[in-house]
């Protein structure tokens, strides 16, 4: 099955779908750093550029079309018929492409997005309830949306992300995949013979313990067994009730980008062609590639039993 990707990132969505057996012919993201890390691994399919300044008939058509896209506030304003209501939005301009495709006979089987948790309590629920409307009742898909968490699909980590997937056949059947037991810890992720700059300085350590300040109180926990969310903000010091900290040789140090990779499901083989500032943005960002390999393969069952799936 041939996909087109957007808000690519560094590939996790699109790994997931590859590993699965689909086939990535196009990806966009307009993040340079992000693109490079993704060309070092998957190839020179990806486009780099502003997808609202991609001209639509750049964009090959595709069986599945995925993308983890940026979650915006949504005008309310209008009749609410069409479009109006999404404009100047980044997914008005997907669901702008899937439109293109359907007038010219093309449109996709399926549909995954994801986004944040709070998608669909963003703005008291009027952007959630307007993505759906957009997609079942304008391009005519059948609509299905899950929350997932990471650490319920093999990977030590925190990590709840909204799914939506959605299918061009009406008679589609879909469950979202079955949790997995967890059987790994953060520890069991941790490099051993770490560089020296990743250990903490006394100095700041008692801001990074520290449980808050001001208005802002919160536990301050380290050596967690299953890791707090990744965030693009990594690379900057936060606090241990923020950002994951670990114990090791008697000193308190962050994660390595490769431990970064590691909780977001990426294997050792996996090149970080980037900064260290650059790869912690970048799993921050990234979608875990094992629940997108299970999201994918789940997909792919439902599109079988369809009869629609073609290798």
């Amino acid at each position: 099955m041939k996909v087109v990707s957007f808000f690519s990132g560094l590939g996790g969505l699109d790994k997931g779908f590859v590993d699965t057996g689909y086939d990535i012919i196009w990806a966009n993201d307009f993040d340079k750093f992000a693109v490079q890390t993704y060309k070092a691994n998957f190839g020179e399919h990806i486009v780099l550029g502003d997808i609202n300044e991609i001209s639509l008939d750049e964009i090959p058509d595709c069986d599945v079309l995925i993308g983890g896209f940026p979650c915006q506030p949504f005008s309310m304003m209008g009749a609410q018929k069409g479009f109006e209501d999404t404009r100047g939005t980044l997914f008005f301009r997907v669901a702008e492409i899937i439109d293109d495709k359907n007038k010219k006979g093309k449109k996709p089987k399926a549909i995954i997005l994801e986004n944040v948790r709070s998608l669909k309590t963003h703005n008291n629920g009027k952007t959630y309830k307007e993505i759906y409307r957009i997609l079942q009742d304008v391009l005519g898909y059948k609509v299905f949306c899950d929350i997932l968490n990471s650490a319920d699909y093999g990977v030590p980590q925190t990590r709840n992300r909204t799914y939506i997937v959605c299918f061009d056949n009406g008679a589609a059947e879909y469950k979202f995949p079955e949790k997995q037991k967890l059987d790994k810890t953060l520890q069991d992720l941790l490099e051993q013979d770490v560089d020296n700059k990743y250990f903490l300085s006394d100095k700041i350590l008692p801001t990074i313990l520290s449980d808050g300040t001001g208005g802002y109180k919160a536990k301050s926990e380290i050596d967690l067994k299953i890791a707090r969310p990744l965030c693009a903000t990594m690379a900057k010091m936060h606090r241990a009730c923020q950002d994951n900290y670990v114990t090791q040789k008697g000193k308190v140090r962050r994660l390595t980008p490769r431990e970064c990779a590691r909780l977001q499901g990426f294997e050792d083989s996996f090149v970080i062609p980037v900064s260290d500032c650059q790869a912690y943005k970048q799993f921050g960002n990234a979608v875990t590639v094992n629940v997108s390999r299970s999201v994918a393969q789940s997909v792919k069952d439902t599109l079988k039993e369809l009869g629609e799936w073609v290798d």
